[in-house]
């Protein structure tokens, strides 16, 4: 057995003993549904309700795409000239910690005030969730190439544009697809923000309607979804990264032996 495959199995195993755990505690102490529902009620919600869950999903899943494509294009946009300029990184890094600091709840109002309830708040809530982490780490990934590098292409009279595309964004690639990792999620974090407020689709919206009535396998069902979704473009965007950077990762083999 190779040691990706015996890591795997050990994952998997783990989960596997996770909603385990949790089903027999349910049981043995008697949590009641409303207040915990068991794993196997919220699969069973799941499966019985899943052509009314599909178009919520579907919604959910768009807006958050739209969203952080967005995030992304303005997010390394910004990171690098925050990155190639020292003026950019000094006025540009507070005012994005500034920004970040702000609760995102507070800010869904303001976009439904400025373009109606609906997809539009909901995108542009994901969007600015997810702008943050792709913004410090590219910029972080520029700030931090080699200078022996600069110097090099410098001697070779390269000219700024020739630096950035040859050596910064190379360099800066390891940072910029952590950020992705990070900032999907909070892509969907945003999402479902805005769908609870300024909505009337998608799983946030769902959510909320079920707590509403008390139908709590339901929320689960919802949290389950968004979890699944998340882990699903997690891997993807992981699979992407060993793809196009395969030469900044270690080997299997070399880690946590």
């Amino acid at each position: 057995m190779t040691y990706t495959l015996r890591r795997r199995l050990n994952s998997a195993a783990v989960i596997v003993g996770f909603f385990l755990v949790w089903e027999l505690a349910c049981v043995v102490f008697h949590i009641k549904e409303i207040v915990l529902p068991r794993p196997s009620q919220i699969f069973e919600t799941l499966w019985l309700q899943a052509p009314a869950i599909w178009p919520h999903t579907v919604q959910t899943l768009y807006t958050t795409l739209v969203g952080f494509a967005l995030g992304i294009v303005i997010g390394v946009l910004l990171g690098v000239l925050i990155g190639s300029s020292r003026l950019a990184y000094d006025t540009g890094y507070p005012l994005l910690i500034g920004f970040s600091s702000i609760p995102k709840v507070a800010v869904v109002p303001i976009f439904v005030l400025w373009f109606g309830a609906g997809t539009v708040p909901a995108v542009l809530t994901a969007m600015i969730m997810s702008l943050f982490p792709i913004v410090v780490n590219v910029a972080t990934g520029l700030a931090t190439t080699e200078p022996e590098l600069e110097d090099v292409m410098k001697a070779l009279r390269a000219t700024k544009l020739d630096i950035l595309f040859n050596v910064g964004l190379p360099r800066a690639m390891p940072y910029f697809f952590a950020s992705l990792k990070v900032s999907v999620t909070l892509a969907f974090v945003g999402t479902v923000i805005a769908e609870t407020v300024a909505s009337n689709r998608g799983i946030g919206n769902l959510m909320m309607i079920a707590s509403s009535s008390f139908d709590v396998p339901l929320v689960f069902a919802g949290l389950l979804v968004l979890a699944l979704l998340g882990v699903g473009l997690y891997a993807i965007f992981s699979l992407i990264e060993g793809r196009v950077i395969g030469w900044a990762r270690r080997k299997d083999g070399a880690e946590f032996t």
